[in-house]
């Protein structure tokens, strides 16, 4: 992965747009068990927004988010050790998850 941020040497709040923010997004992710993570916990949770637009059933948005925040929460303290950024910077953070998301199913990055 090429990114031009090192993590930790700068303050998520200080990126202003979502374009400064993915390589430092990028750059926490760099352990591949963390990627790892956040792909499955990714497609978790998209399993579980499907069954709430089919059965209606509210308890899959709950699902979903503790599916997706919590495998890559895991893989940030785990693996990665270090603050998963959805606690500085949230919207960035999960814009981030789902471009990284796509970047895995294109092949642009590696599990």
């Amino acid at each position: 992965m090429n990114t031009t941020t090192t993590p930790g040497a700068v303050d998520p709040k200080t990126l202003r747009t979502f374009a400064e923010f993915y390589p430092f997004y990028l750059g926490e992710h760099s352990n591949r068990a963390c990627r790892r993570l956040h792909f499955v916990g990714s497609t978790l949770a998209l399993i579980c927004f499907v069954m709430l637009i089919a059965t209606g059933r509210p308890q899959y948005l709950l699902y979903g988010l503790l599916c997706g925040y919590g495998f890559a929460w895991l893989g940030h303290f785990v693996f990665e050790k270090n603050k998963p950024a959805s606690f500085k910077r949230p919207l960035y953070s999960f814009m981030g998850d789902w471009v990284m998301y796509k970047d895995i199913w294109t092949g642009r990055i590696k599990l």
